[in-house]
């Protein structure tokens, strides 16, 4: 029985999505639930997996194009994947794509188990796995693969396979010469990636806010002492009764949301003449993906204990990674939290995400002399750092929005920590 695996919905207004790399090739065998491609969207990058188990059949769109949601973009064959053999794989090629492919050579024949290169249109560079079941591409098939726009594989010239013969040079005009020499020398210089519709979202909305806001940052710096006393005394604790460990961010969105109740500016928007004014603290958390900056969000953080925050916050990442977050677990944020210190930022100006007002970059924890009551000291000190719309918040107000938060992080036991 054939299955059409169709786009299926992704979110609000969204009406397209791109395919960014199929997981599963024409004939191989599936398992229900296993992913079968990775789809790329405004606003997420999600896998999409088999909804029953047999033989991925004809792939209608590959890598790199755009369909609408609802499209049709391949067939599975139920039922029938346990049984495709190597062979009968190879036979079910069209034979309009089995004419466009120049025939193995003998050596490629013969070493079955040769890495097969995959292209991507994505700018990482995919992993190069053995399989076994495939023959060895021959050299043709690689220039070819080195040469289609987007792709990432590189075939340098002159390499001669190993056990393969090689063929002789043939008599080839200067011109033809140096044509062929400028020709290997651009394509050694640049590569061309298509961006994903996530990014290319996220490169929008971002000009877009320094075009349409009046932004300005504000600095400040916390000692972190306290935090890091708390969390080596009561993590084994903490860990033992919720079962996840206690990190910085549920400090962090915690001290947030006192600061948000303080000044509610911070937590509004502007929308045409009007400036709206949330009652909910719904935080966004921004995590890094090999896909792209994701930013899921933590609703009613005033409602969320320090182990709400860690759950929900490491599940978020897992699923990130796997490209599982659902659309919905990405839209309504009204203040968004990033931290560059995971990758060893000392100090940035974030950009808000639209159409909040504003955001709070946190930076890496680095020893540096202080003074303390007339005392030079060592402390864990981190920058932090606010971004706001100058629109709706005044320097005022986003000054002592960074200083509560600095009190709160220096003087954590008043936030009232569970363990």
């Amino acid at each position: 029985m054939s299955i059409e695996i169709k786009v299926p919905e992704v979110g609000e207004s969204i009406t397209e999505v791109q395919i960014a790399e199929w997981l599963k090739d024409e004939g191989d065998a599936v398992q229900k639930d296993e992913p079968l491609v990775v789809i790329d969207s405004e606003k997420t990058t999600l896998e999409l997996p088999a909804p029953e188990s047999g033989t991925l059949g004809k792939i209608l769109h590959q890598a790199g194009a755009t369909v609408p949601v609802g499209e049709v973009i391949a067939h599975l064959e139920a039922g029938a994947g346990d049984a495709i053999s190597t062979k009968a794989k190879s036979d079910e090629k069209p034979a309009a794509q089995a004419k466009s492919k120049p025939a193995a050579s003998k050596a490629g024949a013969e070493k079955p188990s040769a890495p097969e290169i995959k292209e991507s249109t994505q700018a990482e560079t995919e992993t190069v796995e053995a399989k076994a079941e495939k023959p060895e591409a021959t050299e043709p098939e690689k220039e070819k693969a080195a040469s289609t726009a987007g792709g990432v594989a590189e075939v340098k010239a002159g390499e001669t396979k190993p056990g393969a013969k090689a063929s002789a040079p043939k008599e080839t005009s200067p011109q033809a010469r140096e044509e062929t020499s400028a020709t290997a020398t651009t394509d050694h210089d640049e590569e061309i990636v298509p961006m994903s519709m996530l990014r290319r979202t996220v490169a929008r909305r971002l000009v877009e806010a320094k075009q349409q806001m009046a932004v300005l940052t504000t600095f400040n710096e916390a000692d972190m002492s306290a935090v890091q006393g708390l969390r080596h005394e009561h993590q084994e604790a903490f860990e033992k009764r919720h079962e996840v460990k206690l990190g910085l961010m549920s400090f962090f969105v915690k001290a947030a949301v006192a600061a948000l109740k303080q000044f509610p500016q911070l937590n509004a928007e502007v929308r045409g003449n009007d400036i709206v004014y949330h009652s909910t603290f719904n935080i966004g958390v921004a995590i890094a993906t090999g896909r792209g900056l994701v930013v899921p969000v933590l609703r009613h953080a005033e409602r969320l204990s320090f182990a709400d925050v860690e759950k929900a916050i490491g599940d978020f990442v897992g699923r990130a990674k796997d490209g599982k977050l659902k659309p919905d677990e990405l839209e309504g944020a009204t203040f968004t939290i990033t931290n560059g210190g995971v990758f060893g930022s000392l100090l940035s100006t974030p950009i808000i995400n639209p159409p909040q007002s504003s955001i709070l970059g946190l930076h890496t924890i680095q020893e540096r002399p202080v003074a303390v009551q007339g005392q030079v000291v060592i402390r864990p000190m981190m920058y932090v750092a606010l971004t706001y719309d100058h629109r709706i918040v005044d320097g005022r107000e986003a000054v002592l929005f960074t200083r509560r938060i600095k009190e709160a992080v220096e003087s954590p036991t008043r936030m009232l920590l569970e363990v």
